[in-house]
């Protein structure tokens, strides 16, 4: 068995993989190496990948978890099945890398548009050839809607919710439509201009606010929840075959 852990700046996110077949996941809100250790033993894990945002495993901790499977912490010179063409690869967010290669996994020989819409959103080329060209970071959904309220005197804090009209009839509407219509619109011109250069794009949306955008968009994209544990899979397969 293989886990993959995606630690972020709240949770931490877990998943068994039996070969390509992702067969559990759970999350965490706090946990210590004891509770990892169980895990592992528990789901009879033998290779072991993590992803973190900031949160790296001790010395000690790195040993404990060595003595009875392989473990990588995913890095910057950590071996991919893609090139990596970023300049500044030491601060590419893990999560973001992994979540290409989660990508390039379910939609080989296909350019794609990755799109990671969380706290922020974020927008990465794939190349059919499986190179990693990069790509750019906006405010997500939610970041969008507080600094309306924030950066100005009279408009509300609004919920983020469904869209459902595309003409907002209330200020509250019309900042809740700014805000998810006009990240559809973002996606969709990224997807316009990057196919005019590098050919049809397979467009792939993860993240916790994906679900939201996919109800409101109306060109053909594939909602992956799971992209990212697939990419961690898929890296923690490369580097122990």
């Amino acid at each position: 068995m293989n886990l993959t852990i995606d630690i972020g700046n709240t949770r931490t996110k877990l998943a068994v993989f039996d070969g390509d077949k992702l067969v559990e996941r759970q999350h965490w809100d706090d946990w210590a190496i004891d509770d990892l250790l169980h895990f592992t033993t528990n789901h009879k894990v033998k290779n072991m990948i993590l992803c973190s945002v900031g949160r790296r495993l001790d010395e000690e901790s790195t040993v404990r978890l060595g003595k009875n499977l392989r473990l990588i912490q995913l890095e910057a010179n950590t071996p991919l099945p893609i090139q990596n063409a970023y300049k500044t690869p030491q601060t590419l967010g893990k999560d973001r890398l992994a979540a290409v290669v989660g990508a390039f996994a379910l939609f080989p020989g296909m350019n794609c548009l990755v799109v990671d819409a969380g706290s922020c959103i974020t927008y990465d080329l794939l190349t059919a050839d499986g190179v990693y060209l990069g790509g750019n970071i906006a405010p997500g959904l939610r970041m969008r809607l507080r600094a309306m309220h924030e950066f100005t005197a009279r408009l509300p804090e609004v919920n983020l919710h469904p869209v459902q009209n595309w003409i907002g009839d209330s200020t509250q509407t019309a900042m809740n439509n700014g805000a998810i219509l006009g990240t559809f619109l973002e996606i969709e011109g990224y997807r316009q201009r990057w196919e005019k250069e590098w050919g049809q794009l397979k467009v792939v949306l993860t993240g916790g606010d994906a679900g939201f955008l996919t109800q409101s968009m109306l060109t053909d994209t594939v909602h992956e929840p799971d992209l990212v544990f697939i990419g961690l899979n898929k890296i923690l397969n490369h580097n122990v075959e």
